[in-house]
């Protein structure tokens, strides 16, 4: 349903996105034959031509906006999501304007001007609405322009979800207590319990509600379908909460096929495009690392080999795409017979370490040789770090959905890893964050994660780092 503060929202943006498309149509005409910046070859062409032009202009701008999906609002809409949208109706508006252009046979339009156009509109679309949303949600935050919504269960899920209602309270929306039926009722002593889901039209009306959260467990998905049928009746919007880690390393994708719906649970990312993608940019980004720290790996493998007896890198079997072994370089941080009584994981103040290997390690920089093996198709930049065979066979057996992490090549960096799973951590958290990644990937998550390890490489302690 579309609530009366969205049709506020809706109209305060449309006329917004107008006027500034208007504005730049205009600003873009003035930059262009008056600052004096670009060359004149043709003449001034008359400005009213321009604004005649205007009411074409702010039509097509309406149409391709609305096609491009830039009023759909709603509470949870992320900017990255408002990015997206802006960029498609301003590109979508920009060709359907040249293609108007060139049917008008306008030859005063300037081509020079059109692209001043489309730049100065996507910038000043994206600033008012980012600068729109963060007052919005400052208000939220504040109390203003509240919503009220149920979560339906009492279990792990549904307390999850309150949590993260209370987290995100820039949305807006306010948990107010919990439905469930009396033989499933667990202890969410975190809101009252108002009712069973027989009750909730009735609750509905007494609190108010705009919104319904279904955070039942996997085993309970069919319940689904007697919230719906209990709300068909009322006019309130209803979530369905996936049911994870019961559901991890799954993604929801939806394709129409000759009008049947399927839902696609389980895609990975890395194929295709996205794959050529993925490994131009190893490639480049491993051999400009290898260049800029070819000075640091130089010092470091001279040290290795005059404070300690041994080779200077270390080369091990651990587990990659598909499975597949291959062997990973290391810098050197442990004794050369560190691993007389067999294959075992570092501990804090692991007693094999080597004094320099201690710095190495609880810096990273023993993984710097991993570069080659990213540049070599072994491994690539980020990913799920790597596990030896010994190991993975043992996870495998205890943790569900372990071998799901081999989708991808392995990683010098991870998601686990910048969220602090890494080393001897939370094995079920790592695995988490793994399936996350591989769920979610692409080319700006991999540089997000990138500039993340940086950054708590230079001004943050690292956890679990031995």
């Amino acid at each position: 349903m579309v609530r009366r503060v969205s049709q506020s929202l809706v109209a305060w943006f449309l006329i917004w996105d107008l006027a500034l498309t208007a504005g730049a149509w205009v600003g873009a005409y003035y930059v262009r034959f008056y600052t004096g910046l670009f060359s004149i070859h043709r003449g001034i062409p008359d400005f009213g031509l321009y604004i005649r032009a205007l009411p074409l202009i702010l039509l097509v701008g309406m149409i391709a906006y609305r096609i491009a999906g830039m009023y759909e609002v709603h509470r949870l809409r992320r900017f990255r999501e408002e990015l997206a949208a802006v960029a498609k109706g301003v590109g979508l508006m920009s060709l359907l304007v040249m293609a108007t252009s060139f049917a008008r046979q306008a030859q005063h339009e300037s081509r020079g001007a059109m692209v001043m156009f489309a730049i100065g509109t996507l910038f000043s679309l994206l600033v008012t609405r980012r600068v729109s949303w963060s007052g919005m949600r400052r208000l939220r935050a504040r109390g203003v322009n509240q919503s009220h919504a149920l979560v339906v269960g009492t279990g792990r899920l549904a307390r999850r979800t309150v949590r993260t209602l209370r987290a995100v309270n820039w949305s807006g929306i306010q948990p107010v207590g919990y439905v469930e039926d009396d033989g499933h009722r667990g202890s969410g002593a975190d809101l009252p319990l108002l009712g069973s889901l027989a009750d909730l039209p009735a609750l509905v009306e007494k609190h108010h509600i705009e919104h319904v959260f279904v955070a039942l467990p996997l085993n309970r998905y069919a319940d689904a379908r007697r919230v719906f049928a209990a709300l068909s009746q009322t006019l309130v919007d209803v979530q369905l909460i996936a049911d994870l880690p019961a559901m991890a390393g799954m993604t929801f994708t939806t394709t129409q096929i000759h009008g049947m719906t399927v839902i696609g649970l389980r895609e990975n990312p890395h194929h295709g495009l996205n794959r050529i993608v993925k490994r131009v940019m190893d490639i480049i980004l491993a051999s400009l690392a290898i260049v800029l720290l070819a000075p640091l790996m130089a010092l470091i493998a001279v040290l290795i080999k005059f404070t300690s007896p041994g080779p200077i890198l270390y080369r091990q079997e651990r587990c990659g795409l598909n499975g597949s072994s291959f062997m990973m370089l290391k810098f050197r941080s442990l004794r050369v017979d560190a691993e007389a009584n067999g294959p075992q994981m570092t501990a804090k103040n692991d007693p094999r370490r080597t004094r320099l290997g201690a710095l190495l390690r609880t810096t990273n920089m023993d993984e710097l040789p991993q570069f080659f093996n990213v540049l070599w198709g072994d491994m690539s930049i980020v990913g799920p770090r790597p596990e030896r065979p010994v190991f993975v066979r043992q996870f495998a057996k205890s943790i569900p959905n372990y071998n799901a992490r081999h989708a991808v090549k392995a990683g010098i960096t991870g998601w686990a890893q910048v969220n602090g799973w890494r080393g001897n951590s939370s094995l079920r958290k790592r695995i988490q964050f793994d399936l996350y990644y591989i769920s979610h990937w692409n080319p700006l998550f991999d540089l997000r994660i990138i500039f993340l390890t940086v950054w708590r490489m230079l001004f943050s302690k690292q956890k679990h780092a031995y």
